[in-house]
Formats: structure tokens, C-alpha cells, sequence
């Protein structure tokens, strides 16, 4: 199964029309992964983070810019990385000597 059939199902879409854009959010994703953690590639482990992030772009389309928005009485705050992601990103980071 791939990343985009994953990540549609997550979102409880099958809209194709929408699939240049999910690809978007994936490649988005994964380089955000590869430049916090210093890699080349992604290991094969971080996929659902990866996916996990995506969702969150997706989720949080017309957002951005923004670290919080209220609207009739709800509030909606955005960590730029939830705590729980940055734990296990935590785990595959590649230390730099300087």
C-alpha cells in the first residue's frame, strides 16, 4: 500500500481530483522529516510519521501563518510539531560534530 492510499484512507477520502495535492503534503512531510533528523532518506520506521504529518498540513490548510484562530466561541491552537512526533523523530536525528 502506498503513502497516498494510506494517507487518503486516514482522511476518509477517495477523491482523486485531490491527489496532486495530497503528494504535495507527502513530499512536504517527508522533507520536513529528513531535515530534522539530518538524513538522506527516510527510514522505513518514520513512515507514519510522515504520514502524520501530512494529515496535520492537510487538516490545517487555511491556516497558515497562524498559531491560533477562534471562531464563535471554539478555539484552535497548532504546535508547529506535536510533542509525541518530535519524541520519535528524537530517536532517528543523526548528531553533528561541529
Amino acid at each position: 500500500m502506498t503513502n497516498l492510499t494510506t494517507l487518503k484512507r486516514r482522511l476518509g477520502t477517495d477523491d482523486e481530483a485531490g491527489d496532486e495535492l495530497f503528494v504535495d503534503l507527502l513530499c512536504d512531510a517527508e522533507n520536513y522529516v529528513l531535515g530534522y533528523t539530518g538524513r538522506s532518506t527516510v527510514p522505513e520506521r518514520l513512515n507514519g510519521v510522515v504520514l502524520e504529518l501530512a494529515a496535520i498540513g492537510y487538516n490545517r490548510l487555511g491556516m497558515q501563518g497562524e498559531s491560533a484562530h477562534s471562531e464563535g466561541g471554539v478555539a484552535v491552537s497548532a504546535d508547529s510539531l506535536p510533542d509525541a512526533l518530535r519524541k520519535v523523530l528524537d530517536r532517528y536525528r543523526i548528531a553533528r560534530v561541529v
